[in-house]
Order: structure tokens, then sequence, then C-alpha cells
């Protein structure tokens, strides 16, 4: 009789940073409830949700449970929270608003704020709220750009009708299995 051994079960926490009204609470609510809610509801202090997906590990079969925090945007909230926000995540999740021009500069903040805490932990760009086309300020080119710069994979996502959010979470989870192999 052959030896079974278990399947490894992992966790990782992951931060979602950006401006207030990009779509955080609203990204996460599609990729864990595949639910939408048209009204602004703004986060207060973080919300934590977790989410178990199938990985490989090392060449094998494995369970990740992506533990997801979310911060309100609050610029003035950012330097009082950063430090336990931060503390032992293995990777964030920058939005910003497709239709807010200065969502998309503001990035460079939350970038700036995450490497101090987590070094060189893994980043997703996202671009959200693409159901807006008509209002689109933000270009491909311009979340390429940071995304080359930054060597993180980058999406195009919509909350709303779920386009490409389910790519965009299952892009971090690799780069935390990715980053945590190495």
């Amino acid at each position: 009789m052959a030896l079974v051994t278990p399947q490894k079960h992992l966790k990782a926490k992951i931060c979602l940073v950006g401006e207030v009204a990009c779509g955080k609470s609203s990204l996460i609510r599609r990729y864990v409830l595949d639910t939408f809610e048209d009204r602004y509801v703004a986060t207060v202090g973080t919300k934590v949700t977790k989410k178990t997906i199938e990985v490989a590990w090392r060449g094998q079969p494995a369970t990740l449970d992506l533990i997801i925090w979310d911060i309100m945007g609050e610029r003035g909230f950012r330097s009082l929270l950063k430090e336990a926000y931060f503390h032992g995540a293995q990777a964030v999740i920058a939005v910003c608003d497709v239709t807010r021009r200065e969502t998309f500069y503001d990035l460079n903040n939350w970038i700036n704020l995450s490497k101090q805490e987590l070094g060189d932990a893994p980043i997703v760009f996202l671009a959200n709220k693409v159901d807006l086309g008509d209002r689109t300020v933000v270009s491909r080119e311009d979340l390429a750009r940071l995304g080359d710069q930054q060597l993180a994979p980058y999406f195009f996502t919509s909350a709303k009708n779920g386009e490409n959010v389910e790519e965009a979470f299952r892009a971090v989870a690799t780069a935390v299995v990715e980053h945590r192999s190495t």
C-alpha cells in the first residue's frame, strides 16, 4: 500500500491598495462571492476576506488560502495604517479607476509605500471599471508601461461584469507561490 502524502496547504495575505472609490471592495466581492453591488459604501478601516483555491506548489497540487485585505483609500490614514496593514503580506494588488486619471498616478505612491514595507513582494496592477468604456482616460499603454517598469502583471478589470477579475486574482496567487518557491 502506497503512502499518501497530504496535500500542501498554504496561506497568503494579499493587500489591495488604491484611491477611494476605485472598486477594491467590489473586486473582492466579485472574486469571492461572484456578486456586484451598485451602491457605493466606503470601506472604514480594513476588511478581511478569505478564498481558498487550488494551486501547484513545487510541481504538486496544493491549496492556497488567499487572505485578502481591503483598506480604506483615504490618504490621511495611509501612514497610520501602513505598518499594521502590510505586516505579513505576501503580495499587493494595486487598483486604479480607468475613469479617473489621478487614481492611476496615485499608484506610484502605493508602490513606494508597499516596497518600503514589503521589499520585493509581488505586485499586480488592475485598472478597474472597464465597463465604463466611453469614460476611460487610463490607456492600455499607460498600464502596460507601469507594469513593465515594475515587472508586474496588469489587467483591465470590471467588478461589475467580472471581466478579468478571476484572471487577476489567479495571477497574484501564482506570483505568491512562485515567489515563495524561490
